[in-house]
């Protein structure tokens, strides 16, 4: 499986709260493409989030988001990590 960190724009304001139910919506539908959403941050101040997930491709990721009402506006394969 492939790792990838996916960046949304435009949720300023975005609460925990909001994130975590943002969050939540990817959990429920993930197994439905073999992803797993692992972690999000974000800033509300500039209203990016950030995705850390897994799965075996970019457009697999998108597809959850789109399902999830929150598509990424990038998507970003990270193949080394510490």
């Amino acid at each position: 499986m492939a790792r990838f960190m996916d960046v949304h724009h435009g949720l300023t304001g975005i609460t925990q709260e909001g994130l975590r139910e943002a969050h939540e919506a990817d959990l429920a539908l993930e197994k439905d493409e073999n992803v797993h959403f692992e972690k999000a941050w974000a800033d509300p101040e500039s209203g990016t989030v950030y995705c850390l997930s897994e799965g075996p491709s970019a457009d697999a990721v998108q597809r959850v988001h789109e399902r999830a009402g929150h598509p990424a506006s990038e998507i970003h394969e990270v193949p080394i990590s510490v």
